[in-house]
């Protein structure tokens, strides 16, 4: 077309409405338009629309010299891996690590950099599996977490920074971490020796809580779904998938760039989660974590009443749940937050500075079946004084259902001024109606 004619100027414009391939092609053309093509702005380019990258750093954040040539790193480190596949890992990455980085850099900081080629081939060599490709290339991000350990005689981590998050209630304390490779060659050959449908049916433990109730999560070599283990892990049979199953196309031949597992589509969600504030993060003095409980709409209810909130959330226990029981087969906690409105509370035109709980009444359906109807003093023992501007009282407790969804809804009495020194009329403040139920993920 005669572009040899064509001044610089006008070349660089044409190249920079081409991808990043065809740049490389036309510079396959001649000296010049070699050197026209290895001008670092148009790299910049194509590092930050394909990669989001406005420093020229490698997979493992190490810097280069160029943008050009942490372009070739890219794709040299991901030669053998689908590129859209690999940029859709970056991208779930990403979003998770920027909420770590903005919220919670402790955790952050626990991440592994990638593994290489070789520490997975070690793994499939040594489990006789074949991770799927979306875990591989996940993998090649980063592998899993490193955490101290609580106790160094045992293989279990002890801190709260999981990556995963967890939640608590009673005695009850989980909290799930993603494992590193070596961990992961580790407690699967642990757990195979008890459990041995999981060395048949090629399962590999990728994420576990440190809790005398450990929750597991196994990631499936064959069919690609994600599954969490339930209270009696003996057969195939107990274990519930953590991700849609008409999401996973792990065997889809005919399109591999667009292959995904349960595990990409895990954490994916688990990013979109935190993004939007749909869990959030905890300080509880003992150090912060990531709770489950649900705190956005629909999951989470909200009402005030006569200046009290009352926010409620449920989530599914799944490593308490036993499936062999009909009539307390599924188990939810649910989580309450009280406070109190900065106008304190109103009643009858009257306002006061300060109320107690006195009184609890809850609903509680199994469906649309109302099987139990409960009125009792205090929750948990406690009687808490909400004040304007005080921190949130906060309380989780626990509810068996013989189904995999249901309801909670009901008020509490409060008393205001002080149970101690009433200063009005009893009232109630509405507790609205949340769901229980097994959702499509399971973290």
């Amino acid at each position: 077309m005669g572009l040899e004619s064509v001044g610089d100027l006008a070349i660089h414009v044409i190249l920079s409405k081409l991808g990043a391939q065809d740049t490389a092609r036309v510079a396959c053309v001649s000296k010049r338009f070699c050197s026209s093509a290895s001008d670092d702005t148009l790299w910049i380019n194509h590092c930050f629309h394909e990669l989001a990258l406005t420093q020229p750093l490698d997979h493992l954040g190490n810097p280069l010299s160029s943008f050009k040539e942490c372009y070739q790193a890219w794709r040299g480190a991901f030669v053998m891996y689908p590129w859209s596949l690999v940029k859709r890992v970056k991208r779930c990455w990403d979003k998770i690590k920027t909420w770590l980085t903005n919220n919670f850099p402790e955790a952050e900081a626990t991440l592994c950099k990638g593994a290489t080629e070789a520490d997975i081939q070690e793994l499939e060599n040594v489990l006789k599996v074949k991770l799927p490709l979306p875990s591989r290339i996940l993998y090649r991000f980063h592998n899993g977490q490193e955490i101290a350990k609580a106790d160094p005689e045992t293989t279990t981590y002890g801190s709260s920074l999981g990556l995963i998050g967890g939640y608590s209630f009673y005695s009850h304390l989980v909290n799930v971490y993603l494992l590193p490779i070596r961990q992961i060659i580790l407690e699967t050959k642990q757990t195979r020796r008890h459990l041995s449908f999981l060395r048949r049916s090629k399962y590999v433990l990728v994420a576990a809580s440190s809790t005398y109730s450990r929750k597991l999560f196994f990631l499936s070599c064959t069919n690609g779904q994600l599954y969490v283990g339930t209270r009696d892990l003996l057969t195939e049979g107990d274990i519930i998938p953590c991700v849609p199953h008409d999401l996973i196309n792990l065997h889809q031949e005919l399109n591999i760039s667009e292959q995904q597992d349960a595990m990409l589509l895990w954490l994916e969600e688990h990013g979109r989660r935190l993004e939007h504030g749909f869990i959030k993060l905890h300080d509880k003095g003992n150090g912060k974590s990531i709770n489950l409980f649900p705190e956005e709409p629909p999951l989470c209810s909200m009402a005030v009443t006569n200046g009290v909130k009352v926010r409620a959330s449920a989530l599914v226990i799944p490593e308490l749940i036993d499936l062999q029981d009909d009539l307390e087969k599924y188990l939810f906690a649910y989580s309450i937050r009280l406070s109190l409105e900065p106008q304190g509370c109103t009643i009858n035109g009257m306002s006061f500075s300060s109320c107690q709980l006195h009184w609890r009444h809850w609903i509680i359906r199994a469906n649309d079946i109302v099987i139990s109807d409960v009125n009792g003093e205090a929750v948990i023992g406690q009687y808490p004084l909400l004040r304007p501007g005080a921190q949130e009282f906060v309380y989780q407790s626990r509810m068996h259902l013989p189904t995999p969804s249901g309801s909670i809804e009901g008020s509490f009495t409060f008393i205001p001024g002080r149970l101690a020194d009433p200063k009005g009329d009893p009232f109630l403040a509405t507790v609205a109606r949340f769901p229980l139920q097994l959702p499509d993920y399971i973290f």
